[in-house]
């Protein structure tokens, strides 16, 4: 297999935005991805665009890369929609790399859009019934729905274990939330940018205990895309070149415990496959990008990707190591939590994060001396455990 480097990134803002279509977005996205590498549309030789919920307000009927990408030029080429809920376009971007670094295509796009927010006034029976199944059920709504399993009602009852077992505390969690919304203060493209208090999380209303409305991620609208290209063309597009070190995918086991509702398996899987791929630790990641749908999330999520051991995630918090400054920066744009969540987009925002941060271009939130980072997504849920996880690891060589 040869290298493969990311040369261009781009993306929307995420939030609410009732006045662009999906197709718009994505337009967007990849005119900034392909502006931002100095690509030709024509220079494209296949392309993966993740949408996890067609039809709750898009129109595009499954075609969604098709159409939008054909805006920019983008046409006769491979396309194929990736729907693995919101890893979607982590997913994309690891089809991307492996259909270059097998020496298939030289040059790939992958991205995600999402588009789930409407106006009261423009919504359709049948939209409000696509939308409200998506956010209430969980992801096997015939076996699942019986028990009233939601994602919040999920992760509540993984932060509650994750409380029984090691002590984790409710402030602990919200310091998960002021640190993701502080840094989306310096990143432009993100819904939420304004600081919030761990009083303002412990008091706002709530959801499912222990799970308030400021542990809660938003559902947004948005779209994320990057451009990969051989290594042997990199410099023509690029003097800086950011390099796909490895990448992880992996679905769940479905193993029915209590204790294993305070880990996510496939993101153990996922990652060992990453780190063995870029041949290296999980200390020696720098910063990262993390699926923090909710904020007990995150400190899972440190446990699973091996940079603390089981139970000390809330510890990583309280020390401040995964803040601007600490030893491992997480969420510098500001997560799910702060820049928002359109499903789909998540994956590849997270990895144009990377990429700022590699090229040194992210401004007030530039992580010191960043060398390696890693972007891990999650999604779905199928009988106490989650259906899918993705990881990518980039590094500047």
């Amino acid at each position: 297999m040869r290298r493969v480097a990311v040369v261009g990134v781009g993306m929307t803002k995420f939030g609410n935005l009732y006045d662009q279509d999906v197709k718009e977005l994505t337009e967007e996205a990849a005119f900034n991805a392909l502006q931002d590498g100095n690509v030709d549309p024509k220079d494209v030789q296949i392309a993966y665009c993740g949408n996890a919920v067609p039809g709750v307000v898009s129109r595009q009927a499954g075609i969604t890369g098709q159409i939008g990408l054909m805006s920019v030029g983008i046409t006769g080429i491979p396309i194929t929609t990736v729907s693995n809920a919101c890893s979607s376009s982590t997913c994309a971007f690891r089809e991307a790399y492996f259909a270059i670094a097998t020496g298939l295509y030289d040059v790939g796009l992958a991205m995600g859009v999402e588009k789930t927010v409407m106006r009261k006034e423009d919504a359709t029976l049948a939209t409000l019934s696509i939308g409200s199944k998506f956010l209430s059920l969980g992801a096997d709504g015939e076996l699942e729905n019986i028990y009233g399993i939601s994602f919040p009602g999920f992760f509540a009852n993984a932060a509650q274990r994750h409380m029984h077992l090691y002590g984790t505390t409710r402030e602990q969690m919200a310091k998960v939330a002021v640190k993701n919304h502080h840094n989306a203060t310096m990143n432009p493209y993100a819904q939420f940018q304004k600081e919030i208090k761990v009083e303002d999380v412990l008091n706002s209303r709530m959801v499912a205990y222990p799970l308030t409305v400021y542990d809660c991620c938003p559902l947004s609208d948005g779209a994320s895309a990057t451009i990969l290209v051989a290594e042997e063309l990199a410099k023509k597009y690029t003097d800086t070149p950011i390099w796909v070190k490895g990448t992880g995918q992996a679905s769940g086991v479905y193993a029915n415990s209590e204790e294993d509702l305070t880990r996510f398996l496939p993101t153990i899987i996922a990652s060992k496959e990453a780190y063995k791929q870029a041949k290296i630790k999980p200390k020696e990641i720098d910063f990262a990008e993390v699926h923090d749908c909710f904020t007990i999330s995150e400190l899972i999520h440190y446990e699973d990707l091996g940079w603390c051991k089981k139970g000390e995630g809330g510890k990583m918090i309280d020390e401040g190591t995964t803040e601007l400054g600490g030893e491992l920066p997480v969420n510098p744009g500001g997560g799910l939590k702060a820049r928002g969540h359109p499903v789909a987009a998540t994956g590849t925002a997270q990895i144009a994060e990377l990429v700022w941060q590699l090229r040194c271009e992210a401004g007030k939130r530039q992580v010191d001396g960043a060398q390696t980072g890693l972007a891990h997504t999650l999604g779905g849920l199928t009988h106490a455990d989650v259906a899918v996880s993705a990881v990518a690891i980039l590094g500047r060589d």
